[in-house]
């Protein structure tokens, strides 16, 4: 045994850990104390409320019986199961374990045993099924108590990691705390020790409760912080202002072939107010989709163009980097700026891309769009003075940065997002940013009309798209996956005893058989640059009738005329993602369709049903919040560093009292540096979110 234990010892310093049960803790990423402690349980079973046999309902159960009678076997299909029957003083019931061969030899005779499960029906017959067991000896005497479980491995189970973080409990109650004393004070929080504890080991529910205020409180006033600090220290550097004519936004305004909604003249004046500053802006538009954040971008252009500055826009895909161009070219033409427009995307042939970097270093080019060709080393900006990303979330901190970093100092930063941010998220994660908010839909636009779709009615369906195709309409088709042998990976996906179609078969299908008479397109992210562009080009142009796609063409691309938008395999979809999906369809003068078929005739999920009553993006982002669970951030964002693991963000009254204790540790200039473990964390998180 080690003489004295520190939160770097090994854990091959612990009793009953060597060399050959270390490695099976290494396989979950524990291999200190530190890791150990910090390895928070999945669930916890409660056996501090036991019902006797003879009195349990249905639902979740906790009893204290001997267990008899384990047996295992195969069933069809390879799947194993094991039956046993737990007694006690008041009666008996049956225990049924799926696919855990190892159940029947594991178990004592003659040894009680805490059961946890759910009773439920089974073959007409009621059973606590898949129920979780531990020895009634291996707790303190006659106490039965809240037992964490933990994620597991082959060879080592929630009982050996719990046997572990006992021999590891002088060194969580040595824990320093890492939040000020008058924090914890003022709201009335539990040491982080004893929170750690009681984590691991909660006395009752009342002690794992406030455990879990106290840590997620951390979680969440650490995120606010970080963001926060981001702030204060953006608002420190320096930018050239870029002072406000009137006479130019008249100008722009006076050329639209529609009227600005009031959220767009809002946000722009909000725009012409930051960047008419010495300190950079740094703005995050936030608009449903056909809201009009590219209009609102291009105005904002027009300002830094006329005072002869660079301006640089990247997007997440070529597709929409020519969109985007096509659109800003049309809208600025009239002012007179149509031949200091440029592109540069990677699939430019050598020739054109080194032409169009020779104008921007030259200054000829003084909006350029692009896509991460933009941030290569041989591109020189000479004077940029605005950056717009579009979908930022789609771009890492790196990648943003760098294209910062062309302007030799920090330049004006304005990003566009489709995906409506929950208020949550926007106080937390975004807290660095100045968010507007496009919530007026242009005039003249229908709500999308979406309906959920089974197998069964698909030549119904097909009836009612034919109609649309002959009225001169078109539809986007949209599948999950790309080919069969991209369906080879997902046979594991749960929940669905049938795979969805890919796009490749649902190319064949429709061309060869179901709309065979009709001019059908397919587009896919593994094709090549030139032919993406050159199919998506065929369906604007109305060459094509049905374009069957992956999501490549779930942000930006806009086709007036496609007035279909139909989802293969909608259950596989985020709702986010399928929202952003129908935002492509009815953006012209008809109406808009939305079909959600589902891969199974069977009851559609809480999802389809929100997409199908509300076309709300800001409802639909907190609803997909909720239904992540409580430690997403959020999909789209692509980062797991940034999930919570006790907190939940759907928790408003947490959130508004983490982020004012973060703003008054600002506002007391408190110094960081005397709390290692919080500086520690809220560095990592400031380059993790940093959005500028």
């Amino acid at each position: 045994m080690i003489s004295r234990m520190t939160l770097d010892t090994r854990l091959t310093g612990l009793k009953g850990i060597g060399p050959a049960v270390a490695a099976k803790f290494a396989v979950l990423g524990l291999r200190t104390v530190a890791d150990l402690i910090d390895n928070y349980p999945r669930r916890y079973d409660d056996y501090s409320q036991l019902s006797s046999i003879s009195k349990l309902k249905p639902g979740s159960v906790t009893i204290r019986a001997i267990i008899t009678n384990a047996k295992g076997s195969y069933a069809r299909r390879g799947m194993h199961i094991t039956n046993a029957v737990a007694e006690d003083d008041s009666g008996s019931v049956r225990l049924i374990w799926f696919n855990q061969p190892y159940r029947a030899a594991a178990i004592k005779p003659d040894q009680e045993y805490y059961i946890s499960g759910n009773f439920e029906l089974s073959h007409q017959r009621l059973s606590i099924m898949n129920p979780t067991v531990e020895l009634v000896s291996d707790f303190p005497v006659n106490t039965a108590r809240i037992v964490p479980i933990y994620r597991e491995t082959k060879g080592l189970t929630s009982r050996q990691i719990r046997a572990a973080l006992e021999q590891a409990m002088p060194a969580i109650r040595a824990l320093p705390d890492t939040l000020p004393v008058w924090l914890i004070k003022k709201q009335k929080l539990m040491s982080r020790a004893e929170a750690l504890e009681m984590m691991h080991f909660p006395r009752d529910g009342a002690a794992l409760e406030r455990a879990r205020d106290r840590l997620g409180f951390e979680e969440v006033f650490v995120l606010t912080l970080a963001a926060l600090r981001n702030k204060y220290e953006m608002q420190l550097e320096q930018a050239p202002a870029v002072p406000f004519l009137e006479s130019v936004a008249r100008e722009f305004v006076s050329h639209l072939p529609f009227k600005l909604t009031d959220a767009q003249r809002a946000t722009t004046w909000q725009i012409f107010q930051d960047i008419g500053k010495p300190q950079p802006m740094n703005r995050l538009v936030e608009g449903d989709v056909g809201s009009g954040k590219t209009v609102v971008a291009a105005m904002a252009a027009v300002m830094v163009l006329h005072h002869n500055h660079q301006v640089a826009l990247m997007a997440p895909t070529e597709l929409l980097a020519r969109q985007h161009a096509e659109t800003i070219q049309r809208l600025l033409t009239p002012l007179g700026y149509g031949d200091k427009i440029g592109l540069l995307v990677g699939g430019m042939k050598t020739a054109q891309k080194q032409a169009a970097r020779d104008h921007i270093a030259s200054g000829d080019i003084r909006f350029i769009v692009g896509t991460h060709a933009l941030i290569q080393d041989s591109v020189d900006m000479t004077r940029l003075e605005l950056v717009i990303i579009d979908e930022q979330h789609r771009f890492g901190v790196g990648q943003r940065g760098a294209l910062q970093s062309k302007a030799g100092h920090m330049p004006h930063v304005l990003s566009l997002t489709a995906t409506p941010i929950p208020r949550s998220l926007a106080l937390t994660l975004y807290g660095e940013l100045d968010i507007s908010i496009l919530g007026d839909k242009p005039a003249g636009r229908s709500e999308i009309i979406t309906k959920i779709v089974s197998p069964n009615s698909r030549a119904q369906l097909y009836t009612e798209v034919e109609a649309e195709l002959a009225a001169g309409r078109q539809m986007f088709v949209v599948c999950p996956l790309i080919s069969e042998s991209a369906l080879a990976f997902a046979k594991d996906m749960p929940g669905l005893k049938t795979q969805p179609v890919s796009a490749e078969e649902m190319y064949e299908r429709l061309s060869k058989k179901d709309f065979k008479h009709r001019r059908v397109g397919l587009l896919h992210g593994k094709m090549k640059p030139a032919d993406k562009n050159d199919i998506m080009q065929q369906f604007v142009e109305r060459k094509l009738d049905i374009l069957v796609s992956t999501t490549v063409i779930e942000v930006g691309v806009d086709v007036p005329n496609a007035s279909i938008m139909l989802i293969e395999g909608a259950e596989r979809f985020g709702l986010a993602q399928i929202h952003q999906l129908r935002g492509r369809v009815g953006r012209g003068v008809d109406q808009g369709y939305c079909y959600l078929m589902t891969t199974e005739s069977i009851a559609p999920s809480r999802r389809l049903r929100a997409l199908e009553r509300s076309t709300d993006g800001f409802k639909l982002a907190e609803l997909d919040l909720e239904l992540r669970g409580p430690g997403a951030i959020y999909g789209t964002l692509q980062h797991g560093d940034l999930d919570l693991r006790v907190a939940s963000l759907t928790d408003s009254i947490l959130i508004a009292k983490a982020r004012a204790a973060a703003q008054e540790f600002i506002d007391r200039d408190e110094d960081l540096l005397q709390y290692k473990h919080l500086k520690t964390q809220v560095q990592h998180l400031s380059a993790v979110t940093n959005l500028n």
